[in-house]
């Protein structure tokens, strides 16, 4: 039985607190958060205990911990558990700063404990459906891959303003996806954005529309499409391979189409993401439980974190000067 404690007692807190007390091999031993308070209340509903994460941290029964913090907090939270022996889980992204997240993946790796990161979309069942058939040959030699993660409607400004940008807090997700498909890092990354859902974004510093185009050395190329407003949802991947082509839809709310002289109807997605990734959010623990009690590889490592992050930068700079970025230059 691993015990756990969850530092952060948010939104996605609650939905990895769902998964540690369903893993019959996990169990959440305490909770911390900024506001004691926020604390107090999740751990409650879970039946686990209120405590600082000093005090979780510092507890040589804890086995460890999962990071469900402000983004800010990532790199210290990461070398600290390592550092006290624990294996960690953290939320996306490392850090907002490149530098300081290569800084935590050397400290990360003196400390000797593993590091993942949480890049559920890696096992979202459909996702992962077609990751395998890539790699059973089905279709061929990958040759180019299209995704398109269009949200619903925008986070709060209060967010957009400490989130690092659509880059690192959105599309990280998608900079991810293209790794895991692709099987590498691109060569060069081009981006340009746009704030066309809200001048208050803007006035942020931040884009709520972009697109990138990722450029590999062996000639395979990788599109990737972000807005903050689509009031259906879309979540889409499209590969084409050298003998064919692998496509994930989106999941809709339920299979029912009506056909009349009208037209025909269908139910629209699954709209926001706590809904749309609650499976692939448990199955990531799963992935992280089994790993560490048989001793086995993580299927997600700080590395990867690393690498989604010199993406998401190399597109920021992109972004703002119009040019392609080699990925090797940031």
């Amino acid at each position: 039985m691993i015990k756990v404690g969850l530092l952060g007692a948010g939104r996605i807190a609650g939905v990895h607190a769902t998964a540690i007390t369903s893993n019959p091999h996990s169990t959440l031993a305490a909770v911390s958060d900024y506001f004691p308070e926020n604390a107090e209340k999740l751990a409650a509903q879970y039946g686990s205990t209120a405590r600082t994460t000093e005090d979780i941290i510092a507890d040589d029964s804890i086995d460890a911990v999962l990071i469900a913090t402000s983004t800010d907090t990532h790199s210290n939270l990461i070398e600290a558990a390592t550092a006290a022996g624990k294996a960690v889980l953290c939320e996306k992204p490392v850090d907002l700063s490149l530098e300081r997240a290569r800084e935590c993946q050397k400290k990360a790796s003196a400390n000797g404990k593993p590091v993942m990161i949480g890049f559920n979309r890696r096992f979202d069942p459909n996702f992962a459906a077609l990751k395998t058939a890539l790699d059973a040959g089905e279709v061929g030699k990958a040759e180019m891959l299209a995704i398109t993660s269009y949200d619903p409607a925008p986070p709060p400004i209060a967010y957009i303003r400490v989130s690092g940008g659509l880059f690192r807090d959105m599309m990280i997700h998608d900079f991810d996806m293209a790794n895991f498909i692709m099987g590498e890092a691109p060569d060069t990354v081009s981006a340009v954005g746009s704030c066309l859902v809200d001048p208050a974004i803007g006035e942020a510093g931040d884009v709520d529309t972009a697109a990138v185009t990722l450029t590999y050395a062996d000639g395979r190329i990788a599109t990737i499409r972000n807005t903050r407003r689509a009031g259906y949802g879309d979540q889409r991947v499209e590969l084409q391979g050298s003998e064919g082509m692998l496509q994930v839809g989106n999941l809709v709310e339920n299979l029912m189409v009506k056909s009349t002289a009208a037209g025909v109807v269908s139910a629209k997605p699954v709209l926001f993401f706590l809904e749309r990734y609650m499976p692939a959010y448990a199955a990531e623990w799963n992935a992280f439980v089994d790993a560490l009690n048989s001793d086995g590889a993580l299927p997600v490592t700080l590395d990867d974190g690393v690498a989604a992050l010199a993406m998401a930068e190399a597109a920021t700079q992109s972004a703002k000067s119009g040019q392609p970025v080699k990925l090797s230059d940031v």
